[in-house]
């Protein structure tokens, strides 16, 4: 269990309606960091599908699942690995 939580401590969850708080148009785990949609320890984000967003984004070195991805591609962004 301790181990568990420590892998549960650096990841975190964004939703995608959170993604309005990063400004620009590349969203990577830095400027999730920087706009305080993250804990700054954290190793991994993840965009879950919660919410909506209205404007175009590219995903650089940060997860998403399918319907969030699908969301940030209908809005005219892009997922990047």
């Amino acid at each position: 269990v301790g181990f568990r939580s420590a892998i549960k401590a650096t990841r975190a969850e964004v939703r995608l309606s959170e993604l309005a708080k990063v400004e620009g148009s590349e969203i990577t785990l830095e400027t999730l960091k920087a706009a305080g949609v993250v804990p700054v320890h954290a190793e991994v984000a993840k965009v879950i599908l919660s919410g909506a967003i209205a404007r175009a984004v590219t995903l650089k070195g940060v997860g998403a699942t399918k319907g969030a991805a699908a969301a940030i591609v209908a809005a005219g962004g892009s997922v990047e690995a």
